[in-house]
């Protein structure tokens, strides 16, 4: 590489229960810049899961942080052409983007979701992701499948 690798943005942790972690879902979450609205859904959210949740052990916090943890990709497929074809060959991932993928795929599903604003669905779905069920894990699922099946092309990889 001719540039020099940029440097890593320091993400202020969140007022509620600072992790950064969480900021960066929240920004993930921002539509249009609106960033204490975003702060606002997700804290409801929160609220949500907590008020469902009152027998179990775990806080609200740590349901998110499941839900995170088994919405992550471990492997995913990339495309390379070799002599004419295409390979999808699989690749691990690390870290950074396994979190950023999980999160995305959280924030994509929740959206899609059925429910009466953004606040329930994103709980409906952090929810169900930390029990291993919702769109979020079957797509990593999906995704693990995909590379498993093409496990024979991984020497390909780089």
């Amino acid at each position: 590489m001719r540039k020099r690798k940029p440097k890593v943005r320091v993400i202020a942790p969140d007022p509620r229960y600072g992790d950064p972690v969480v900021t960066q879902f929240v920004n993930m979450l921002m539509l249009s810049g609106k960033k204490s609205t975003a702060f606002r859904v997700f804290y409801e959210a929160m609220d949500k899961i907590k008020g469902r949740i009152e027998a179990e052990e775990f806080d609200e916090h740590e349901v998110w942080k499941r839900a995170l943890s088994n919405a992550m990709p471990q492997v995913e497929v990339r495309s390379k052409r070799i002599g004419g074809a295409t390979f999808q060959i699989p690749t691990e991932i690390r870290a950074k983007r396994k979190m950023s993928i999980g999160m995305k795929w959280l924030i994509k599903f929740s959206r899609a979701r059925s429910g009466k604003g953004m606040a329930e669905k994103l709980s409906a779905e952090l929810l169900a992701a930390s029990r291993n069920e919702g769109m979020a894990v079957k797509r990593k699922e999906e995704t693990h499948k995909m590379a498993e099946s093409n496990r024979a092309f991984a020497h390909y990889g780089r």
